[in-house]
Parts: C-alpha cells; structure tokens; sequence
C-alpha cells in the first residue's frame, strides 16, 4: 500500500516566519524525509512553488483546459507532499 502525504499552509504566515523559525522547520521537514528514505518507505518528497505560479489544468469531455491560478479562496495552500 502507498500513501500521499500532503502537506498544507498558509503562505502568509510561511513568508512572515523569522528565518531561524522557518529554517528549522525546513529542517524537521528535511529529516522526516530523510527518515523515510532510509527506511525504504519515500518514494517522492517536493516542496511546490508559490500559488502565484499555479496553473490548473481540467479535462472535461474530453477537451484539455488550461487557465493560470487555482481560483478557489482558500485559507491554506497545498504547500508540498511526500
């Protein structure tokens, strides 16, 4: 069985945290994954960029579509999985 761990934030608080705070917790992220790996268990781990680079892509019958930005109004960003 696998499994998708996603990770969530809200880029606001991300880009207001001091850089010793934010730092450590790239840190405890970083060895988490470091963790999985060594336990045979990580498949993929990435950080993704920025909302405002976001492009959505839908396929409704069968026609491809293309438009920039997740519009949703949300709280929280999908910051990264593993």
């Amino acid at each position: 069985m696998k499994y998708l761990c996603l990770i969530y934030n809200d880029e606001k608080t991300v880009a207001a945290m001091p850089a010793a705070e934010l730092a450590a917790v790239h840190g405890e992220c970083n060895e988490y994954g470091a963790e999985l790996a060594q336990q045979g268990r990580l498949i993929a781990m990435q950080r993704l960029l920025s909302v405002d680079t976001a492009t959505t892509v839908r396929v409704r019958n069968g026609k491809v579509g293309i438009t920039d930005g997740p519009f949703a109004e949300t709280k929280e960003q999908l910051g990264g999985f593993y």
